[in-house]
């Protein structure tokens, strides 16, 4: 019998390349996001409309879907008043979750490697006190694992890079990559360098997402979504400099958290409490029930080499408007201070 799968959000860098996947898996695909997108595949359907919208949802679950695959970044509090109709009305619902809700590990991180928010003792008590994301998504996750059902699956993405969507520690690709073009140096944390990191690549990510959709194994499960390869910030700045000649020097935290976003509270987390810790990832639970290996993820440096091919082929102005816009009275200007001066 067909199968119906509701993806909420399946527009973006992660679910545009599950749909396709699901599609040719023999399921009938509805989509519903913001983008005016048009199908004239009848396994697929798009609609245009408010996910984040309750009364929305609510309609939508009326259609008896066997999984809903959602995308949605909701709030601590909005997911309290949710979570349980997804569970109710559906056979599968699977939840995005982060790879940003683990604590630092030693070792490689597995699906059972204690999260930021099983250590709250421990990290500083503003940070404890409040909602970032990778604590905000580790309440949702418990949500889930104390409602009494079962029908859920936990997936945790690594960080994912995509056409026009690039990362450094902290960065995206308007602070670097424009910075890159102009010939200026870019400046790192230093004690972020030597940190091992994992990227995704979005294309890769399609395939092992769409075999834990309505896989038994999957059930009442949780999953770290990443390829098992890892490289320090120092590589991942290296395979810049080589693929788009990216120089870079470096500097110590306080004076990057200046830099990059005047020393927010939410900037500091995110280098502290994530690419601070090591992200090196056991995918073997991932791979082992999608039935996958290890070849299903494109070596790092070469999907890199073929977005940022994609990318440094059109003019200037297309590839700002579409990587975004640097802003030279922010980061980059910043940073043109720093490299004059030697301070802020």
């Amino acid at each position: 019998m067909e199968k119906k799968v509701l993806v909420l959000g399946g527009t973006g860098a992660l679910g545009s390349y599950l749909v396709p996947e699901l599609v040719n898996m023999g399921m009938r695909v509805h989509v519903v996001s913001l983008d005016d997108i048009t199908s004239d595949n009848p396994m697929l359907t798009y609609e245009k409309n408010n996910a984040m919208d309750d009364a929305v949802v609510n309609h939508l679950l009326k259609g008896k879907y066997d999984a809903v695959v959602d995308y949605m970044g909701y709030g601590t509090e909005h997911f309290r008043k949710r979570y349980k109709m997804f569970l109710d009305q559906t056979s599968q619902y699977v939840f995005l979750s982060s790879y940003r809700v683990y604590a630092d590990s030693e070792g490689l991180v597995t699906e059972n490697t204690p999260r930021l928010l099983d250590v709250l003792d421990t990290l500083d008590p503003d940070f404890a006190a409040g909602d970032d994301y990778s604590l905000s998504k580790a309440r949702q996750e418990d949500m889930l694992t104390s409602s009494g059902y079962k029908n859920f699956t936990i997936v945790r993405p690594a960080i994912t890079f995509s056409s026009h969507k690039f990362q450094l520690i902290t960065m995206e690709a308007n602070s670097f990559i424009n910075r890159a073009i102009d010939k200026k140096t870019v400046v790192l944390p230093e004690g972020a360098m030597d940190i091992r990191g994992t990227l995704n690549w979005s294309y890769d990510v399609g395939k092992p997402m769409s075999r834990l959709v309505l896989n038994d194994k999957a059930i009442g499960e949780t999953y770290t979504l990443a390829t098992g390869e890892n490289h320090t910030w120092r590589e991942f700045a290296e395979i810049y400099k080589e693929l788009i000649g990216m120089e870079y020097v470096t500097c110590d935290d306080e004076t990057f958290l200046q830099i990059f976003d005047n020393g927010a509270p939410w900037a500091r987390w995110r280098l502290i409490y994530d690419r601070e810790f090591n992200r090196a990832i056991d995918n073997s639970k991932l791979l082992k029930d999608t039935g996958l290996t290890q070849s299903v993820f494109t070596p790092v440096k070469e999907a890199l080499r073929q977005e940022l091919t994609k990318v440094l082929k059109e003019d200037e102005t297309w590839c700002r408007s579409n990587i975004g816009p640097i802003s030279y009275e922010g980061i980059n200007g910043r940073m043109d201070r720093y490299l004059a001066e030697g301070k802020l």
